[in-house]
Parts: C-alpha cells; sequence; structure tokens
C-alpha cells in the first residue's frame, strides 16, 4: 500500500506505463472520451472530485514535458487560464487548441480521467515528459 501521494490503482498503473510523448487526459464530467479510449471515471457527484484535486494529484506524480487547454478557457474559465500561468511559470510550455480541436487531439491519449467538475473548458491534455 502507497503512504502517500496519487492512491487511485488503476490510474498510477497508467501513469507508471506512459512513455515521452503519450498523452493524457483530466476532464470535466461533459468532455467527450472517445471510442478506444480508456476512461477512468471520478465523478461521484457534481463537483466531486473537483479538477483542480484530480490535476495536483496526476502533476505530483508524472513528468510533464508540456500540456494542451482549449482557447475558450480566456472567456469561460479564470481557474484554467491561472493553472496555465502557473505551468509556464513553472517551465512548462502550454499550448491551446480550439475545444473542438481539443476534444479530437483526446483521441490519441492513453487515457481520459473523467472528475466531476462542472465549470466550462475545465480540460488538460498532459504530455508526458522524462526524467533524465
Amino acid at each position: 500500500m502507497k503512504r502517500s501521494g496519487l492512491l487511485h490503482a488503476e490510474l498510477n498503473r497508467i501513469i507508471a506505463a506512459m512513455g515521452h510523448t503519450d498523452t493524457l487526459v483530466i476532464g470535466d464530467v461533459g468532455l467527450p472520451v472517445p471510442p478506444g479510449v480508456p476512461c477512468i471515471d471520478l465523478a461521484v457527484l457534481p463537483g466531486t472530485p473537483p479538477f483542480a484535486t484530480v490535476f495536483e494529484a496526476v502533476f505530483g506524480e508524472l513528468a510533464v514535458e508540456s500540456a494542451t487547454v482549449a482557447s475558450e478557457i480566456h472567456a469561460h474559465n479564470a481557474a484554467m487560464v491561472a493553472l496555465k500561468r502557473r505551468l509556464e511559470n513553472e517551465g512548462v510550455p502550454v499550448g491551446e487548441l480550439t475545444h473542438d480541436d481539443f476534444k479530437n487531439a483526446t483521441a490519441r491519449a492513453v487515457a481520459v480521467v473523467r472528475t466531476g467538475e462542472t465549470s466550462p473548458y475545465a480540460n488538460i491534455i498532459l504530455h508526458a515528459g522524462v526524467t533524465f
């Protein structure tokens, strides 16, 4: 049994198996999951668990080289704009796609992690880096 950090067994397994440039999506409750992409569904109730909690748990475990968000965050989700700035300040480049292109890009993910988040555009694609 792990003492701390991310405790979800399936999510730990997926992160451990990821290679350089593989992608993992963390999404809000409404983000569609493309056919064939595994979904780790953590949603219990609207808002539970929140995107921020799941993001921090995953980000603490995964070597992240870059990230991608929907460009619509600027008009609709101040928390995601703040997260984008934080990541960039920490040296993680964050690209933007239109929400439609973002949804298309999720088809290449190793998995989509579905949160209970109900705020708009609370979605991110994490691109795996390397630890050396």
